[in-house]
């Protein structure tokens, strides 16, 4: 059976908007100290990532680091793409950022430029320990858009020789037009501002969204792939998730293939098509076809 997801037959509307009160009750809900279902770096690394004593090879010479989306972490996201790159001579690193107190699990909440922040210290850290002069960014939704600051505004133009997004939320998204309805429930604003700064900066125009794509999406030096799905139910319009400008690679799985049924999760968690393209985008020297088929191996 291929590997690849199919959509479910709930509307999408119904299915996002459920999303949505599911994660506002996980943050009012009292929260359980269940810290052995807490993601560790010794977790990542018994699966063959975060391992600090990688060294990259001649064939790949700058390590990947993966950055999760909201209310992702460092290891759930990745349990798909992080053991498919070490299987093919890739140092992969995954860090937690965007932490909320009280909120464990959970991750990418807190307000975006702080994330940022908190990646440009671990690719220091990433640097550091392999040696390597630059890395590689794979990011999944936020974790795709959220590099592009640290790019613009935090020097790390000089440190990254390519990004690559999966479903990222490059321009913000109206998540199928939910967020227009947030006028009509007083306090929800209020409290997705307060509670989860990063989903208020993720709307479309905020003054985040503004500040990030003011002078254009990219930066000179700073290769780009954006991997996008039709079937996107949460960055919405999916087309916005493109970028332009030069060193620019816009693409749509269901272009590569038709069959790939993936959406906004699983195009980060278990797409083969996704992650022959991220494999491409990652060594573009070797990139081979990838179609329906280009998924054995």
């Amino acid at each position: 059976m291929l590997p690849w997801f199919r959509a479910a037959r709930v509307p999408r509307t119904r299915s996002v908007f459920a999303a949505f009160l599911l994660a506002i009750t996980l943050l009012v809900a009292p929260t359980a100290t269940a810290t052995a279902a807490t993601p560790t770096a010794a977790t990542a690394t018994s699966r063959g990532w975060n391992d600090y004593s990688c060294k990259p090879s001649a064939a790949h010479p700058r390590p990947v680091v993966l950055v999760h989306g909201t209310f992702g972490n460092s290891v759930d996201n990745w349990l798909g793409l992080a053991p498919y790159l070490v299987n093919r001579g890739y140092c992969v690193f995954s860090l937690d950022y965007g932490q909320l107190p009280g909120v464990p699990f959970f991750h990418g909440l807190g307000p975006v430029d702080k994330s940022a922040e908190q990646l440009s210290v671990f690719v220091d850290k990433v640097l550091a320990a392999t040696g390597a002069p630059k890395t590689d960014i794979v990011g999944h939704s936020q974790g795709g858009m959220m590099p592009n600051y640290y790019l613009k505004f935090l020097g790390g133009a000089a440190k990254v020789n390519a990004l690559v997004g999966i479903a990222p939320s490059n321009h913000g998204t109206t998540l199928l037009g939910l967020t227009k309805l947030l006028p009509y429930f007083p306090g929800v604003e209020k409290f997705i501002n307060d509670k989860t700064p990063a989903l208020a900066d993720q709307v479309v125009g905020s003054p985040f969204i503004t500040k990030l794509t003011a002078g254009g999406d990219t930066v000179p030096g700073v290769r780009y792939t954006v991997i996008a799905t039709k079937y996107d139910q949460v960055v919405t319009p999916y087309r916005t998730q493109y970028l332009d400008g030069p060193n620019v690679r816009n693409v749509l799985l269901q272009d590569l293939c038709p069959l790939d049924l993936s959406e906004h999760l699983a195009i980060a968690t278990v797409s083969r098509i996704a992650f022959h393209e991220v494999n491409n985008a990652l060594d573009p020297a070797r990139a081979t076809p990838t179609t329906c088929s280009s998924v054995i191996g």
